[in-house]
C-alpha cells in the first residue's frame, strides 16, 4: 500500500498526527516519502475531511520538531555518522548525496535548512548535518522555523486550495481526463522504450569495437 492510500484508509482523526509524524520521521534524516504526505493529506482537506488550517499546522510542527531531532544527532554523532549511515545505505546517505550536502552548506550557510525543505536530497540531511558541522543552534532554529511553516504548512494549504479549484472540473470531466491520462502514459511508455533502445544499441556497438581495442594494445 502506498503511503497516500494509507493516510485515506485511516480515521479523519489521526490524520493530524500521522502527518506530523511522516513529516518528522523525514525530516530527522530517515528517507520517507513526506511530499506524498501532504500531497494526499491536503486533498482529503479539500474534501472535507480534514482541517486545513490544523492539518498545515501539525505538518509544520513536525517539520521543525524532526528537524531539532535531526540536529540533535547530527551534532552528537558528528562526521562519523554519516560515514557509518553511507556505508549501510548508500543509497541515501552515499559519499556523493553527503558531498552535495556539504557544498550547499558551504554556499548557502544557515539558508541551506530553509532550502533544503524544498530539495529532497537535503531534507533529510539538513537537520543531521547542520548539527554536525557545529551550526549555531539559534541560527539553524530561524532557518527551520521559516523552512517548515512554508514549505510543511505551505504545501498543505496550496494542494488544498489547488484540490478545492479542480474538483468541480475532475468530477465533470472525469473520463476525458482518464482518457487523457491514458493516451498520455501510453505515448510516455513508447518514448521511453525507444530511448532505451536507443541506448542499448550504442553500448552494444561500443563494446565490439572496445573489445577489438583491447585485443590490440595485449598484442602490442
Amino acid at each position: 500500500m502506498h503511503i497516500d492510500e494509507w493516510i485515506n484508509s485511516v480515521p479523519p482523526g489521526a490524520v493530524y498526527g500521522l502527518l506530523a509524524l511522516i513529516i518528522g520521521i523525514e525530516s530527522l534524516g530517515i528517507p520517507v516519502p513526506g511530499e506524498l504526505a501532504l500531497v494526499a493529506a491536503g486533498m482529503m482537506a479539500a474534501k472535507g475531511t480534514v482541517n486545513p488550517v490544523l492539518l498545515a499546522v501539525c505538518a509544520s510542527g513536525g517539520a521543525i520538531i524532526g528537524d531539532s531531532i535531526g540536529y540533535l544527532i547530527g551534532r552528537k554523532g558528528g562526521k562519523p555518522l554519516f560515514e557509518k549511515l553511507g556505508r549501510k545505505f548508500p543509497r541515501h546517505f552515499g559519499p556523493d548525496h553527503l558531498a552535495t550536502a556539504e557544498r550547499s552548506f558551504h554556499r548557502w550557510g544557515m539558508w541551506a535548512v530553509f532550502i533544503g525543505r524544498f530539495i529532497a536530497l537535503l531534507r533529510i540531511f539538513a537537520g543531521p548535518l547542520a548539527g554536525a558541522l557545529r551550526m549555531p543552534y539559534w541560527r539553524f532554529l530561524i532557518a527551520n522555523v521559516l523552512g517548515g511553516v512554508v514549505w510543511a504548512g505551505g504545501t498543505t494549504v496550496a494542494v488544498y486550495y489547488i484540490g478545492k479549484a479542480v474538483e468541480q472540473y475532475l468530477k465533470d470531466f472525469s473520463y476525458v481526463a482518464l482518457g487523457i491520462a491514458a493516451v498520455g502514459g501510453l505515448l510516455t511508455g513508447v518514448v521511453i522504450k525507444k530511448r532505451a533502445a536507443k541506448v542499448h544499441a550504442a553500448q552494444a556497438a561500443v563494446t565490439p569495437a572496445r573489445a577489438e581495442a583491447e585485443q590490440v594494445t595485449a598484442g602490442e
